[in-house]
């Protein structure tokens, strides 16, 4: 008998509708509602199926949401009888930062956008809750609030301390530099010719990478032709000046980056990049990235990587390694309150506590000495931070020349670059020579 099948025509394939950039952003903010985890962490397991357009999306959600969390709490405020599920709020925290971002022109569209993507991740009635709240959502976001703190989403205590120091003018600008997207600038490593698509920008070396081209820049950066770097990383490597020959000590090494940045500058000569080791059982992404970034060092440069505590160990450890007990220069690059960089670190300012400052200022004289240690008599010492605060710069620096160890140190030149006034990163850098 005939196979009645073999007349069928085969069932037509059902397209599988392609993961959106949306509703991945949604499940970002419920996981960073729910359980507080750092943005970082929670962009590594992004959805890999993602198009590079919709990745892009996710991103620029999530880091929208977070960025003005205070401000759209405080929109949501009182607006429903009880406590929707995270994964609600969630939904609502993006049709509100959408909101601030469109203005009151696109209130209707992303309302609805809203809605209808609620529909697919939440119960028809929540749809309804949604499109219930962003309606009187939207009305409380379009009045400007009277203080800074809940304008521009920063806590409260963090905004009285940058009045305090830099003034009410002047901090208004640093709240404003905070909450935009930040631009990705690369470091060119490369003998080739620059591609036309990195742009100039009016620090030497450094370059503005651009929309549309990531599988190029992804490909060049593996390739080791550039690093991505914000140009306030040439602040400290340019008071270290690296010689060609010189052997120099990286205190805080870890990602790399500045390592990579020393090496490429000496061409010859040797870097040790030493830096906390990772937890027992816990393989530290940074670590790795150190790694990574030494293995793309010129050959002319001897490289090193160590894992210590720098205030626990003392020359002998070195000595034991068949490494210098003492350096032509060391930076240290101090571990801070990064409140320099919080274009970058959208969730620092929420997990930022004002103790914070003091504990950081205490930890950085305690590196400070023992990078002072290793350096030979006549040879440099810079230390440097991503950070603002005085008393993370200034004060560490007159604590440290008071002290004994800092007797030894005669500060030669020191710099502050402010988001506000230099156009990148805020950091702080401080060049000593070790005289005796």
């Amino acid at each position: 008998m005939r196979d009645v099948k073999q007349g069928l025509n085969p069932a037509p394939e059902v397209s599988k509708p392609q993961p959106s950039g949306w509703v991945a952003a949604a499940g970002l903010v419920e996981r960073w509602l729910a359980r507080s985890e750092r943005v970082d962490t929670l962009l590594e397991g992004l959805a890999a199926g993602l198009s590079p357009q919709e990745r892009a999306r996710a991103q620029q959600l999530f880091y929208g949401v977070v960025r003005w969390a205070s401000r759209l709490e405080a929109a949501l405020a009182g607006l429903m009888a009880h406590q929707p599920r995270t994964k609600v709020k969630a939904v609502l925290m993006i049709a509100g930062f959408e909101l601030l971002e469109g203005g009151p022109d696109l209130t209707a569209k992303v309302i609805h956008h809203a809605v209808e993507r609620a529909k697919s991740v939440t119960s028809p009635k929540e749809a309804r809750l949604v499109n219930a709240v962003a309606r009187k959502m939207a009305d409380r976001l379009t009045v400007s609030p009277a203080d800074l703190a809940t304008e521009f989403a920063h806590p409260e205590w963090l905004v009285n301390r940058w009045t305090r120091q830099f003034g009410l003018e002047t901090t208004r600008k640093l709240l404003e530099w905070n909450q935009q997207p930040a631009p990705v600038y690369a470091r060119w490593r490369s003998d080739a010719p620059v591609p036309a698509f990195l742009a100039p920008t009016q620090w030497a070396g450094f370059y503005e990478v651009k929309a549309g081209h990531w599988d190029e820049i992804r490909k060049l950066a593996t390739e080791g032709a550039l690093y991505l770097q914000d140009p306030s990383t040439r602040l400290c490597i340019g008071l270290l000046a690296p010689v060609a020959g010189e052997s120099i000590l990286d205190a805080c090494a870890a990602p790399g980056g500045k390592s990579l940045f020393i090496a490429d500058t000496m061409k010859t000569g040797k870097v040790v990049a030493l830096d906390e080791p990772a937890a027992p059982g816990k393989p530290d992404p940074r670590l790795q990235r150190l790694k990574e970034n030494l293995s793309r060092a010129p050959h002319g440069v001897n490289v090193a990587m160590v894992e210590a505590d720098l205030a626990k160990v003392n020359t002998v450890f070195y000595r034991n390694l068949s490494l210098p007990e003492s350096y032509d220069a060391v930076l240290l690059d101090a571990p801070c309150s990064n409140t320099g960089v919080m274009r970058h670190r959208i969730d620092v300012k929420w997990r930022l506590q004002d103790g914070d400052f003091a504990r950081h200022a205490q930890q950085q004289l305690s590196l400070l000495h023992a990078a002072a240690r290793l350096v030979r008599p006549g040879g440099r010492l810079v230390y440097s931070t991503c950070s603002v605060d005085a008393d993370e710069n200034d004060g560490v620096i007159k604590a440290f020349l008071a002290s004994r160890v800092g007797s030894r140190a005669k500060l030669v030149r020191s710099v502050q670059a402010y988001p506000w006034t230099d156009g990148h990163d805020g950091a702080g850098a401080f060049l000593f020579e070790m005289v005796s």
